[in-house]
């Protein structure tokens, strides 16, 4: 079984080796990368299609929104064009300018790096719990989420990483300047949490950036 509830958009999209072929049963999201309303799909060999159907509805599945299918049906034929492809290409693109931007600076990457559309920041080297690391970036119009690192020796609730990711600054239109200045902000903040001058600075350069990439659909006034 291959859970690809992250990266099914990168999957889709060509940028991600696919567990089709290998995995006898795949689950995934119908959100995340692959740009979908919220909900869940999955896939599996002939094999396993009885029993999964069984174990799905009645007994887990309530009564499916018809509105909600119809958009999963338009993300998966969006899926298969070539500016999906281009997307999904430039969302692996921009978490590496950006991780590389951010061991520049010094920052811990677990992994090293990145592959796909996330970054896991270790910050134990620089002494800020991620918890106070996100909040500073909140504050600058950043929003992460702080989350445990491999071995972390902090509480879940309170843990000494920061997790990033790049489908929806992908999806505004934003490239690798962009990611250099995003990550060369975080680091500043992030070196500095408790400067409110640099910090309000710093959401008001952010708030210009993203005013000129606006999140499709979106009206800007």
């Amino acid at each position: 079984m291959a859970d690809i509830a992250h990266i099914s958009g990168l999957v889709a999209g060509g940028a991600h080796p696919s567990p089709v072929g290998h995995a006898e049963v795949i689950s995934s999201t119908t959100h995340k990368t692959l740009r979908g309303p919220r909900g869940g799909m999955i896939l599996c060999n002939d094999e396993h299609k009885k029993a999964i159907d069984r174990a799905v509805f009645p007994g887990l599945q309530g009564g499916p929104h018809n509105g909600t299918t119809a958009g999963i049906a338009i993300a998966a034929k969006l899926a298969m064009t070539d500016e999906f492809k281009a997307y999904a290409r430039a969302i692996v693109d921009n978490s590496r300018v950006l991780a590389e931007t951010l061991l520049s600076r010094g920052f811990d990457l677990v992994t090293g790096g990145s592959d796909n559309h996330l970054i896991l920041i270790d910050l134990s080297g620089k002494d800020v719990p991620g918890k106070v690391a996100a909040q500073a970036l909140d504050r600058a119009g950043i929003v992460a989420n702080y989350n445990s690192v491999p071995f972390d020796t902090r509480k879940p609730f309170d843990p000494s990483g920061v997790r990033l990711g790049t489908p929806a600054i992908t999806s505004r239109g934003m490239g690798a300047d962009e990611m250099k200045r995003l990550g060369n902000w975080m680091a500043d903040v992030v070196e500095d949490v408790e400067n409110d001058s640099l910090i309000n600075r710093i959401a008001g350069e952010v708030k210009e950036l993203c005013d000129q990439f606006p999140a499709p659909g979106v009206p800007v006034h």
